[in-house]
């Protein structure tokens, strides 16, 4: 008995013509938005203008400084607010994640405070020297930020003076311009042989680290006189905005560490990320190789969106590359279901697919030059985790070929291959050559892909234009890389 029921290649393009009405929509929404932005362009501009709000974002940075406040604070970064606020309370961390913050704040281009909410030592600190403005809980500290060994122990002393003169140098060129005392500050928290004076005043002698609290910190010194390190007192970051922007006149948004960022850490990793790209590459692959619904096409999408997963959580990238990776896979199946344009339609999807997956995986940044955003060194990585990734795709799949020659998956991959033989490629390539210009019937409804049956057997074919009905005779044509091509049999 013939099988008529739905095939993958009939559910896909009911799928697709879904989609490219979804996609009509979209576009159709676009133009109507041009042109109401248009309008509002040309509108008469009223005689009185509503102020707009300050949007801040507030990024919470408690506990240990670790990879995953480095993406949360990232994401934050890129939202294009006007301030972000650092919701500090850490007892310090990780050096390099530390330095990573650094250039992060460096290309923010709106302002930056820190609201030290009771304590901001040693990489804390740090980070918040190098913000535009430091406020204070009503008991709160900063300081002590000389560097240790993980394990929270002393350097050797010929280590230590280098590590101390590279962080100090950093924390400096971070922290220059944003206080008459910052570079004083932060090189008396950073090396205890320094000594700071100021006004004649010892604020700290040789051989301790400088720690200071609210009032030390409020302190002012100078002429015109200002204050050591605090720009205020605030006793909540409600309070602070109020204090610099009025009541009302400020939008917050709150992000906060979760399970995401954590998940993302691993997912970051860059051996991760390879296998992941590698064996969702794979999954594809096969997919679009073997007859039936489903599993390795599910597979490799899963694999490839933990990637964008990754990406994303991890601060890289925001939601449009997979968006461009769903028009390239859109593309590459219409090229393959229904409009045979000669690979354009497919190289243009392949390029959009593998184009998405480097956006997701580099570092761009709002307003970012066109030059530094396509810099060698921005996309270094990217390209490296694609080339290796292809690279291992390859040898897992010539692994399948070497060692399952007569499993069942190798039956299915070979290329043409019969659905229900079981035989080798190099069999099945031989046979289906002698099919050239034999009748059948089509096994499945042809879209114009599908399987047609001659002689009792099934074979993937497709026809050259149009599509004909499950049952309707067939004659072979010509046997392609890609399996059968058929013709509908006129009576």
């Amino acid at each position: 008995m013939l099988a008529t029921g739905p095939t993958k290649r009939q559910f896909l393009a009911l799928m697709l013509r879904s989609l490219i009405h979804a996609l009509v929509c979209v576009v159709l929404l676009g133009v109507f938005g041009v042109f109401a932005r248009a309008a509002d362009v040309l509108a008469p501009v009223p005689t009185t203008l509503k102020a707009k709000k300050v949007s801040v974002i507030v990024i919470p940075v408690q506990d240990e400084i670790s990879e995953p406040i480095h993406y949360i604070l990232r994401r934050g970064l890129k939202q294009g607010a006007d301030v972000v606020v650092l919701d500090m309370k850490t007892p310090g961390g990780r050096i390099d994640v530390t330095f990573d913050i650094f250039e992060d704040l460096k290309k923010f281009s709106g302002q930056t405070i820190t609201y030290v909410n009771n304590e901001a030592m040693s990489a804390g600190a740090l980070i918040a020297v190098c913000t535009d403005e430091i406020y204070f809980a009503p008991l709160g500290v900063i300081g002590a930020a000389a560097p240790v060994t993980g394990e929270g122990k002393d350097l050797e002393k010929t280590m230590k003076g280098k590590v101390v003169s590279y962080v100090t140098g950093k924390a400096r060129a971070v922290a220059e311009g944003k206080g008459r005392y910052r570079e004083q500050v932060v090189t008396a928290m950073i090396d205890d042989d320094t000594e700071l004076k100021i006004d004649g005043k010892v604020l700290k002698e040789k051989g301790k680290l400088l720690t200071l609290t609210l009032t030390e910190a409020s302190a002012k010194y100078g002429d015109p006189a200002q204050p050591l390190l605090a720009a205020g007192i605030a006793k909540d970051i409600d309070d602070l905005l109020t204090q610099k922007y009025g009541a009302g006149n400020y939008e917050k948004l709150t992000f906060e560490v979760t399970w995401s960022e954590k998940l993302a850490q691993i997912l970051s990793m860059r051996l991760v990320v390879q296998a992941l790209l590698a064996l969702g590459a794979l999954a594809i692959y096969i997919e679009f190789k073997i007859p039936g619904f489903g599993v390795f096409g599910i597979t490799g999408a899963v694999l490839l969106g933990l990637v964008f997963f990754g990406s994303y959580f991890s601060g890289l990238s925001g939601h449009e590359p997979i968006l461009v990776f769903a028009i390239g896979v859109i593309l590459l199946a219409l090229e393959l279901a229904f409009f045979h344009t000669a690979g354009v339609f497919g190289i243009i999807g392949l390029m959009m697919m593998g184009g998405s997956l480097l956006w997701a995986m580099a570092d761009f940044w709002p307003n970012q030059p066109i030059s530094v955003a396509w810099s060698g060194d921005l996309l270094l990585v990217p390209l490296q985790n694609m080339l290796i990734a292809v690279v291992v795709a390859g040898v897992l799949l010539a692994l399948i070929a070497r060692f399952l020659p007569h499993g069942w998956i190798w039956q299915r991959l070979a290329v043409g291959g019969a659905v229900s033989g079981a035989g080798v490629a190099t069999e099945v390539l031989n046979e289906q050559e002698a099919l050239v210009g034999r009748e059948g019937i089509a096994a499945t409804s042809l879209f114009p892909s599908g399987q047609v049956e001659i002689d009792g057997r099934r074979h993937e074919a497709r026809l050259e234009v149009g599509s004909v009905q499950a049952g309707t005779p067939i004659r072979v044509v010509r046997r392609t890389s890609f399996g059968l091509v058929v013709e509908e049999k006129k009576s």
